[in-house]
C-alpha cells in the first residue's frame, strides 16, 4: 500500500500518518521526494481499507499495490535515490561512480599497490575481498578480519570508502566495523537472513544479481533489504549465466535500462565478473555507461598472473587507467 502525502504536508501530519499505519501492526516507510512525501505500507497480509488514510490530515491519497514489491518501485519514490558514503562518495547523484581494486585482499603491498593507482584516477570507492566464496574447498577463502585491517587502512591513507562482501551475519558484524559498504554477493542474493541482517544496518548496500536471478528475483531481493529499514541499496548487474562459453557469464546491459523504468534504486554494472576476461572488461565496462548505468565495478591488479582470485578478469594497473579515461570521456556525452 502508497500513502501520497499533499505536497505541502507538515511534518505533524506525515507523523500522525505513521502513528495511525504503527497501530494497525503494519510497517510505515517514509520516503521524503522534491515535490511530495510518500509513505510505504508492509507487513499486512492481505487488502488494507484505504478508509483509514484517506481523510486524514495531510493525505492526498491512498493506493492498493498490486506488484510484487513496493518499496523499490517509482511509485512510491519518482525521485532518483542517491546513496551516500560520506566525504561525497555518492552512487546515484549523476556522477559515474567507479569502484575498483582486487577481487581478493592477499597482502597489505599487494593491496596498496592497486589502492594508489585507484585514488589517482579519482575513483572514491575500493573493493576488495577479506571474505571469498570459492567454488572449490581448497581455493583461497580471503585473509578474514586480517584484510578488512588492510582495507581500513586504505580508506585512512588513501580516503578510498571501502566496499566489501559478507558471507554470513557474524561477517556483517565485522565489515560494520571496518567497511563502508556491504556487498551481497551474487550466491548469496537469495540469502534471506543475511538480507534482513545487512536490512537493519546502518551502512549502504551493494547488491549483486544472482547467476540465475530474474530481474523480478533480483529485485525482490533489494524489497528484502528495504522492508527493514535500509533503503540505501545499490543493483549491481554482474551477468548471469547461459549456454555461451566465450565468456564467463553473460553480461545483461539490458537490465540497466529495465532497472531504471521500475525501480529508483541505482544499478551499476560488474564489467569483470561479467565477462571473466581481461580483454572483454574495458569494452563491456564502455558498454555498460553507454546504457546509463551509474557506475562501474571492475577487479585491478599489478601481477594478475599472480592473482590468487580471478586473475583471468582483473585489469593490470595502466589498462585500468585507460579505462577510466574512457568511460569518463563517454559519460561526459551522456550525461
Amino acid at each position: 500500500m502508497l500513502i501520497v502525502m499533499n505536497a505541502n504536508a507538515a511534518q505533524g501530519e506525515i507523523d500522525h500518518v505513521v502513528e495511525v499505519v504503527e497501530s494497525l501492526g503494519f510497517r510505515a516507510h517514509v520516503m521524503p521526494g522534491a515535490t511530495r512525501t510518500a509513505i510505504g505500507v508492509t507487513g499486512n497480509q492481505g487488502a488494507v481499507d484505504l478508509s483509514h488514510f484517506e481523510n486524514l490530515a495531510g493525505v492526498a491519497e491512498a493506493i492498493r499495490v498490486t506488484k510484487p514489491y513496493k518499496l523499490i518501485t517509482l511509485d512510491l519514490r519518482p525521485d532518483r535515490t542517491i546513496v551516500d558514503c560520506g566525504d561525497g562518495a555518492k552512487i546515484g547523484d549523476g556522477s559515474l561512480a567507479i569502484i575498483a581494486g582486487p577481487c581478493a585482499i592477499e597482502s597489505r603491498k599487494q593491496a596498496f599497490a592497486v589502492a594508489e593507482v585507484v585514488q589517482q584516477s579519482g575513483a572514491r570507492f575500493f573493493r576488495g575481498g577479506a571474505f571469498k566464496p570459492r567454488t572449490s574447498p581448497y581455493a583461497f577463502a580471503g585473509l578474514g578480519e586480517e584484510g578488512l585491517k588492510i582495507l581500513r587502512e586504505i580508506r585512512e591513507k588513501c580516503g578510498l570508502k571501502i566496499v566489501t562482501e559478507a558471507l554470513d551475519e557474524s561477517n556483517v558484524d565485522l565489515v560494520e566495523k571496518y567497511g563502508d559498504m556491504i556487498q551481497i554477493g551474487a550466491r548469496n542474493m537469495q540469502n534471506f537472513t543475511l538480507l534482513k541482517r545487512v536490512g537493519r544496518s546502518r551502512l549502504p548496500v551493494l547488491l549483486k544479481r544472482g547467476m540465475a536471478a530474474t530481474l523480478e528475483e533480483w529485485l525482490l531481493a533489494a524489497e528484502y533489504v528495504m522492508a527493514e529499514g535500509n533503503y540505501q541499496v545499490v543493483l549491481c548487474e554482474r551477468g548471469v549465466r547461459t549456454f555461451a562459453q566465450h565468456t564467463r557469464n553473460t553480461l545483461d546491459l539490458a537490465a540497466v535500462p529495465a532497472v531504471r523504468r521500475i525501480s529508483h534504486l541505482p544499478v551499476i554494472v560488474d564489467a569483470a565478473h561479467g565477462t571473466g576476461r581481461n580483454y572483454m572488461v574495458t569494452p563491456l565496462a564502455r558498454a555498460g555507461v553507454a546504457v546509463g548505468a551509474d557506475g562501474l565495478m571492475v577487479e585491478v591488479h599489478a601481477r594478475p598472473d599472480e592473482a590468487l582470485s580471478d586473475g583471468a578478469q582483473a585489469l593490470m594497473l595502466d589498462e585500468y587507467e585507460q579505462m577510466v579515461r574512457e568511460v569518463r570521456a563517454i559519460h561526459e556525452v551522456i550525461s
